[in-house]
């Protein structure tokens, strides 16, 4: 199945002192290449925030303004690629894998997405796959984007889950990385 992907990768990781959770390491690499790894099938690529270096070529955008949050992030990267189904995934997800968003991807069925929970059963809305008409329409529905909440921006939409997984599992603070 062809899809895009939309890496957000612009937050401010104040709960780790401002430090680039982007470019932190695990097990020899970054973050954010662990994220772009398991998205490597996407026909595009965008990754929303600040340019850095990556193991693979991929597009660059930000929100504008910048530092708007992650639905002003989901709108800039919506203006990339044209594939139906988009693969949505935060650059704190060090332990999602290609055969995760397979899941996600196959899983997806008739509805509006098939997303990742966390191993507390958390619902991850930036660790699922969507459909391109519906995340674009949900977006559409709250206008200015900046500073929305995404579980309110995606409320209206037909989701589904997996069961519970440490693939959902993102990184907020030092101690995640250690579970």
């Amino acid at each position: 199945m062809e899809f895009d992907a939309i890496v957000l990768a612009g937050g401010g990781s104040t709960r780790f002192g401002g430090v680039d959770k982007a470019m932190l390491v695990l097990d020899g690499v970054s973050f954010l290449d662990r994220v772009l790894t398991a998205t490597a099938r996407a026909v595009s690529t965008v990754v929303v925030g600040p340019v850095r270096t990556t193991y693979r070529d991929v597009s660059w955008t930000v929100e504008d303004p910048p530092s708007g949050g992650p639905v002003a992030g989901l709108a800039a990267g919506l203006q990339h690629g044209a594939a139906p189904i988009v693969v949505v995934v935060s650059c704190d997800l060090p332990w999602i894998t290609d055969a995760d968003v397979t899941a996600l991807l196959e899983g997806i069925g008739a509805h509006d997405g098939h997303g990742l929970r966390d191993t507390d059963g958390q619902e991850q809305q930036l660790a699922t796959a969507y459909r391109r008409t519906a995340l674009a329409a949900a977006i559409r529905q709250v206008g200015d984007p900046r500073d929305k909440s995404v579980r309110r921006t995606l409320a209206g939409l037909d989701l589904i889950w997996t069961d519970p997984t440490h693939a959902g599992d993102d990184v907020d603070t030092w101690a995640d990385l250690d579970n």
